[in-house]
């Protein structure tokens, strides 16, 4: 026990490394885009005066380092300023944007992980059929489909031409889950034809992979039948891939959403990132940049645990 949690603790330690220098990046990536923050702000009729008193408020005259240690201390405690256009905290305009985005993430997950891990499993176990040739070019076509055209086409045929699901996924806070569920369908579907392909292929090469294993030509050579074999001795032997390919994918989800949440207008993260960007509203756009990177360090650092507890040969390394 005390070898898992020495490399939990190594791992959190170089996931919050790791965030120190994405936020580097982040503000120096602001820092270069070109044009006066207080100008785009005020207007291009703004003056001298009020452009310099804009500048003293919003802090643009002290120096980029203490700017940034500054931005980062409020970071840490979550108070990422005020937004620049509606003068809004950042922090209450990003959370229920964030929590509209988690649930269609985590409609999304509740359909394509088990989905994912059964059609891994029956491939691996009718692979070189007739089957295992069909769910590979589905699965190859839908991988290399970009996430809007994807959402485009099931708006046409699933909302333009038939109505069965609204084409713009509005949602409010006092809309009954059943309601939520069906406008948010479309963009959950979209998400889930991309990570249930790429799941499908990881499951079904896990397995595939320890189908060569001499404990499980042991097992055929003792008269084992063959879904048997997979779901009795190579699956359990192949948990630690799937948990990372699973977490990987549900960090998509959700720092994926961005073109998803654009093509359906749904009110996420995603779109809010978007439109601050378009308003150049640098102060949302930092927050939800190091969010999106938080959220995937973090998911990153769950697969790596997931992989350790599943694999007795991490938790013992020699």
């Amino acid at each position: 026990m005390g070898d898992v949690l020495a490399i939990v603790a190594k791992r959190l330690g170089l996931g919050l490394f790791t965030l120190l220098i994405i936020s580097v990046l982040i503000f120096i990536a602001v820092e270069l885009l070109p044009g006066d923050i207080a100008q785009a702000v005020l207007g291009q009729q703004a003056t001298e005066s009020t452009l310099a008193a804009k500048r003293a408020e919003l802090g643009l005259n002290d120096p980029a380092p203490v700017r940034y240690f500054n931005w980062l201390k409020g970071a840490v405690v979550g108070d990422f300023g005020k937004s620049l256009v509606s003068s809004e905290s950042v922090t209450d305009a990003i959370t229920p944007r964030f929590k509209n985005t988690l649930f269609l993430a985590l409609f999304a997950a509740v359909i394509a992980v088990p989905i994912a891990i059964t059609l891994g499993v029956l491939v691996a176990l009718f692979r070189n059929t007739l089957f295992d040739r069909v769910a590979n070019v589905l699965t190859l076509t839908s991988i290399s489909c970009p996430e809007f055209f994807l959402g485009y086409i099931l708006i046409l045929y699933l909302s333009v031409q038939t109505g069965w699901f609204p084409s713009i996924a509005k949602v409010s806070p006092d809309m009954s889950l059943f309601d939520r569920l069906h406008r948010t369908f479309l963009p959950a579907l979209t998400l889930v034809l991309i990570v249930v392909a790429h799941m499908m292929r990881m499951t079904r090469a896990a397995i595939i992979n320890l189908l060569a294993s001499p404990y499980i030509e042991m097992a055929r050579l003792k008269g084992t039948p063959a879904w048997k074999v997979i779901v009795k001795h190579a699956l359990p032997n192949s948990w630690a891939p799937i948990i990372n390919v699973v977490a990987l994918n549900l960090a998509f989800l959700i720092t994926g959403v961005v073109l998803v949440e654009v093509v359906f207008v749904y009110p996420g993260i995603g779109q809010l990132l978007v439109d601050s960007v378009s308003k150049r509203d640098f102060p949302i756009v930092q927050a939800c940049c190091l969010i999106f990177a938080a959220t995937f360090i973090l998911l990153n650092l769950a697969a790596d645990i997931g992989s350790i507890l599943t694999n007795p040969r991490l938790r013992h390394p020699k």
